[in-house]
C-alpha cells in the first residue's frame, strides 16, 4: 500500500475541466473565468450555463435556459403536501428528503441518455429553490407564491421567500452570492455526488448525496454556526474579548480557515463589501463591524482567514433570510456544480473505488467458540 494521506488531503482524485482552484495564489475559476471576472459581471443563470456546457451563453442559449428554469419550477403536489406536514422538521432534512422524493414524480427518473440527464439537471435547478421557499412559507402559514417568470433566479427566490420583490442592489447582491457557492472542484459534497453517479446511479440519487455531505457543520453547516456567534456577541470591544478568551481555550470559531486555502478564501472577498452594502441598506451593520472585528482578531491570534461562509451569514441575514435556511441555500447555489459534475462523471464514466490502509489486526485470527469468550 502507498503513503496513508488523512483526509485524502492534496490527493489528485480525479480529472475535471469544471473548477480549478491554487489555495496558494487565492485563485478560483469555472470554465477558466476567475472568480472575480465572473462576480462582476455575470448572472447566476449565465454561470450555470457556463458550468454545465463549458462556455459562456449566447443571448439565445441563456433566454432558453432562463425559460427552462421558470417552466420547471412547479413541484409535484406530492413533494408540496410532504413540505406542508414536516414545517417543525430540520430544513436540510427536509431538503435532502424532497430531492430524492422528485425521483418518483419524474418521467425521465430511469432514462440515463445524456438529453434525458440534462433535462432532469434543468429540474433540479429549478425545484430545489422551490422547495426551500415553499417549505418556508407553509411552515409559517403563509400561502405558497407562484414564481414571477419575469424574474430571474436570485430575485424570484427572494420575492418567493418573502413575498416582497428586492430591489436591483438586494437582487444583485444574491446572485453574486449564488454565483461564488455555485462550485468548488472536489469539495465534499461534490465528491459525494460523483462517487453515486460513477456507479452508474441516477442524478436524484447523486444529488442526494451531495446535499447528506452537504449538510454537515465541517461543510455547508458552518454559516449558520457564523451568524449564532455573531449575534451572541455583544459590543465590539466585548466581543474581541470573548474571541480571544474563545480562542485561548483551543475552540475551533467557525467561518475561519479552509483545507484548500492558504490565503483569502476569493469569495470572501466578495462577500465582505455584499456584508458591508446590505448592513448599511438594511440596519444591520452592526453584524458587519463585528464581523471585521472578528476577522481582524482572528487573523492577528491564528493567522486563519476568513472562508465563504463567515460572510456569506451577515450578508444572508440583512436579506432577511431565516438562519436555518442558509445551509439549504448553499445547496440551491451549488445544485449547479453538483449536476454539472454528475454530467461530466457520466460522460467519461470510472467507478470511483479508493483503497483503505488496513490498520487492524492481522488476517489469521483464531475463531473463538462461544463457551470461552
Amino acid at each position: 500500500m502507498g503513503t496513508t494521506i488523512a483526509g485524502l488531503e492534496g490527493v489528485i482524485a480525479g480529472e475535471s475541466e469544471i473548477c480549478y482552484i491554487d489555495g496558494y495564489q487565492g485563485v478560483l475559476s469555472y470554465r477558466g473565468y476567475n472568480i472575480h471576472t465572473l462576480a462582476d459581471n455575470g448572472t447566476f443563470e449565465e454561470i450555470i450555463f457556463l458550468l454545465w456546457h463549458g462556455w459562456l451563453p449566447k443571448a439565445a442559449e441563456l433566454a432558453q435556459l432562463k425559460k427552462d428554469l421558470v417552466e420547471a419550477r412547479p413541484l409535484p403536489g406530492q413533494v408540496v403536501d410532504f413540505l406542508g406536514s414536516n414545517g417543525g422538521a430540520n430544513s436540510m432534512d427536509v431538503l435532502r428528503t424532497a430531492v430524492s422524493m422528485l425521483s418518483l414524480y419524474d418521467a425521465e427518473a430511469a432514462d440515463m441518455s445524456a438529453e434525458a440527464n440534462h433535462r432532469k439537471a434543468v429540474r433540479l435547478m429549478a425545484q430545489t429553490s422551490t422547495i426551500v421557499t415553499t417549505f418556508d412559507r407553509l411552515r409559517n402559514g403563509k400561502p405558497v407564491l407562484d414564481g414571477n417568470p419575469n424574474l430571474g433566479f436570485a430575485a424570484n427566490f427572494l420575492y418567493t421567500l418573502t413575498g416582497n420583490r428586492p430591489d436591483d442592489v438586494m437582487e444583485r447582491a444574491f446572485d453574486v452570492a449564488l454565483i461564488l457557492h455555485a462550485d468548488h472542484e472536489l469539495n465534499a459534497s461534490t465528491f459525494a455526488a460523483r462517487v453515486t453517479a460513477a456507479t452508474l446511479s441516477d442524478i436524484y440519487s447523486s444529488v442526494t448525496s451531495g446535499i447528506g455531505a452537504l449538510k454537515g457543520p465541517l461543510h455547508g453547516g458552518a454559516n449558520q454556526d457564523v451568524i449564532k456567534w455573531l449575534l451572541g456577541l455583544g459590543d465590539e470591544d466585548a466581543a474581541v474579548e470573548a474571541l480571544k478568551n474563545t480562542l485561548a481555550r483551543k475552540v475551533k470559531i467557525p467561518g475561519f480557515g479552509h483545507r484548500v486555502y492558504r490565503t483569502e478564501d476569493p469569495r470572501a472577498t466578495h462577500l465582505r463589501v455584499l456584508s458591508e452594502e446590505l448592513g448599511k441598506r438594511t440596519g444591520h451593520e452592526k453584524l458587519y463591524r463585528l464581523s471585521r472585528r472578528m476577522e481582524e482578531t482572528v487573523k492577528a491570534v491564528k493567522g486563519l482567514d476568513p472562508n465563504v461562509d463567515f460572510y456569506s451569514a451577515s450578508t444572508y441575514y440583512s436579506l432577511g433570510i431565516p438562519m436555518d435556511l442558509y445551509t439549504p441555500i448553499f445547496a440551491v447555489s451549488r445544485m449547479a456544480g453538483w449536476t454539472a459534475h454528475v454530467l461530466e462523471q457520466y460522460h467519461n464514466n470510472r467507478l470511483i473505488r479508493p483503497r483503505a490502509d488496513y490498520k487492524g489486526k492481522p488476517d489469521g485470527q483464531t475463531w473463538i467458540p462461544m463457551a470461552e469468550r
